[in-house]
C-alpha cells in the first residue's frame, strides 16, 4: 500500500468532514469551493505552518513530531482509533516487518483451546481475518454452508470480511449489515495502517474493492475504527435471532493473531437459541445428531416456541 498516499487521502477526508461554521469560521456568505476546512484554516486552527501541514497532505511526513500530530488530530476531531492511524501512516515504526508469505495455521495449543470451548462459538483469526480454526459451535454459527475443514486449506479457507460483502448466506446472518459492513473496513483499515507492507492484506483490499461496489464505497471514506467486545445481532438460519457478546482475545507474539468468542445472556432465549444450535450441529454427541449436515439440510429441526423468528 502507498503510505504517502493514505496519509494524504486519510487527512483530506477527515478535513472535508469539517462544518467551518460549526467551528467557529466566518464565511462571509461566498461560496466555498472545497468541502470541509481549506488547507489554511485547518493549519490556523493546529496552530501549524500551512507549508508544514501541506506536505503532510503530500504525504512527506518526515519529521512530523508527535506534537504537530496531536495538534492536527485536536483540529480535525479525531477519535482515539483515528489519532492512532494517523500516526502509523506519518511515523511508522522502526520495527515494523513485512508479513511472511507463508501461510498461517493456528498453533496446537489454540485449537486445544478451541475444542475445550464446548459450549461457546469460537474462531482463530489472523490480522486480515482469515478463519485459521474454529470449534464446532463456532462453524455451526457463521458458516454451516461451509465445510467443516474449509480453515484446514490456506488456498481457500473463508475471511470473515470477504464472507460479509460477497457471501449471500453469511451476509443474511447479520439484521445489521451496514453497521457490520461499516466497521468492518475500519477495522480492515486499521489494520492497513498499521502494516502497509502486508501484501497479502493489500491483495485482499484489491479483491474486494473491484469485487463489491459496497465495499469499495466504505472503504473511500477512511472510517478507521476498533472493536474488540460488544454485542451483536444475528438472524440465524436454523435456530432464529440472537443477540450475543463477543470478545476479541489477542494471542501473545507478533502475529496478530486472536480468538473471538461469543456468548449470550444467561437465562436469556439467546442462550436457549445457542444451545439448540448446539444440539443441533454437525457431530453433536446426542441420537439422531445432524451429522454433516448443512444449514439448509437442517430446516426441519423442532424448535422450542419463541426461538425461531417464523
Amino acid at each position: 500500500m502507498d503510505r504517502a498516499r493514505e496519509l494524504g487521502d486519510f487527512l483530506k477526508s477527515r478535513r472535508a468532514a469539517l462544518d467551518p461554521g460549526e467551528l467557529g469560521l466566518r464565511t462571509y456568505g461566498t461560496r466555498r469551493r472545497v468541502s470541509g476546512l481549506r488547507r489554511e484554516e485547518l493549519a490556523m486552527l493546529a496552530g501549524v505552518s500551512v507549508t508544514h501541514y501541506t506536505r503532510l497532505e503530500q504525504g512527506r511526513a518526515a519529521g512530523a513530531s508527535d506534537s504537530v500530530l496531536d495538534a492536527l488530530a485536536r483540529a480535525l476531531r479525531l477519535t482515539e482509533d483515528e489519532t492512532a492511524h494517523l500516526k502509523h501512516l506519518a511515523r511508522p515504526s522502526a520495527a515494523a516487518r513485512p508479513a511472511p508469505a507463508r501461510p498461517e495455521h493456528a498453533s496446537r495449543s489454540a485449537r486445544r483451546l478451541l475444542e475445550a470451548m464446548t459450549e461457546v462459538p469460537a474462531l482463530v483469526l489472523d490480522r486480515r481475518n482469515d478463519i485459521l480454526a474454529w470449534n464446532r459451535l463456532g462453524h455451526a454459527l457463521l458458516a454451516g454452508h461451509l465445510g467443516a475443514a474449509a480453515p484446514d486449506d490456506p488456498a481457500a479457507r473463508p475471511n470473515l470480511t470477504r464472507l460479509l460483502f460477497l457471501d449471500e448466506h453469511f451476509r443474511e446472518l447479520y439484521p445489521d449489515w451496514p453497521e457490520e459492513a461499516t466497521l468492518a473496513v475500519a477495522s480492515l483499515r486499521l489494520t492497513a495502517g498499521r502494516h502497509p507492507d502486508d501484501r497479502r492484506l493489500a491483495e485482499l483490499v484489491g479483491r474486494l474493492a473491484i469485487q463489491s461496489e459496497e465495499f469499495a464505497t466504505r472503504w473511500a471514506r477512511h472510517p478507521v475504527r476498533t472493536c474488540t467486545s460488544g454485542v451483536k445481532r444475528f438472524h440465524h438460519p436454523v435456530v432464529g435471532p440472537m443477540e450475543l457478546y463477543f470478545e476479541n482475545l489477542l494471542i501473545p507474539g507478533g502475529s496478530g493473531q486472536r480468538i473471538i468468542a461469543y456468548s449470550a445472556e444467561p437465562g436469556s432465549p439467546s442462550e436457549a437459541a445457542l444451545r439448540l444450535l448446539s444440539l443441533s450441529a454437525p457431530g453433536a454427541d446426542r441420537p439422531g445428531a445432524a451429522g454433516e449436515a448443512s444449514w439448509h439440510d437442517r430446516a426441519g429441526v423442532a424448535y422450542p416456541a419463541g426461538i425461531r423468528d417464523t
